[in-house]
């Protein structure tokens, strides 16, 4: 329950706690229940400051058909026009976990790096699902403006290996996938929802 001031009245608040890394759980923040700060007060209207929260999940995979297996699990949880953003050392299976998301989006073809050709598009289930790869550019300042807009959108989803190079163009991405070598094929994927 938040007390208003002003009237008095009680008003039960439908935010959860804050869960920023930062704060700790086990004491509350003044004047943050459930993860809100209060600013001020002007002519009886608050105004109020929301915690970012931000989810991550870090899974550690040993051999090829584990990093697919976690592609296909993200894939589970997208949509029509999501954009998900996949970096990564060189040979840290980027491409074989978007090729593990494509098969479960329903391609059934072979899924290659684009390293050489920029992008490929695949036919999935009810979408296209977009494979990206910015490696090659330095930025996307000297690009045709349209470049991205032919692999992101409605009726796509798209995996963009190397978005550093894109700027604040992937800005809107639903996920953030870092993956990193682990010794021989051991991966660690980070999963981050934007």
């Amino acid at each position: 329950m938040l007390d208003t001031g002003a009237k008095g009245s009680r008003e039960r608040c439908r935010y959860r706690p804050c869960l920023h890394p930062s704060r700790s759980n086990d004491r509350p923040v003044p004047l943050s229940p459930a993860g809100r700060s209060l600013l001020s007060e002007a002519n009886g209207e608050r105004a109020c400051l929301y915690s970012l929260v931000v989810a991550v999940r870090i899974v550690e995979t040993s051999d090829p058909v584990e990093t697919e297996s976690v592609g296909a699990e993200l894939a589970a949880g997208l949509a029509d026009g999501d954009v998900v953003l996949v970096s990564g050392e060189l040979g840290s299976g980027k491409t074989t976990l978007v090729r593990g998301a494509a098969r479960a989006l329903g391609v059934s073809g072979p899924v290659t790096s684009p390293s050489f050709s920029i992008g490929h598009r695949y036919a999935g289930r009810g979408v296209t699902v977009a494979h990206v790869d910015l490696y090659r550019l330095e930025g996307l300042e000297h690009e045709e403006p349209a470049l991205l807009a032919d692999y992101t959108g409605p009726g796509r989803i798209a995996f963009v290996e190397w978005p550093q190079h894109a700027g604040a163009e992937l800005a809107g991405a639903r996920l953030r996938v870092v993956l990193a070598h682990g010794g021989q094929n051991r991966r660690r994927i980070e999963v981050t929802r934007t």
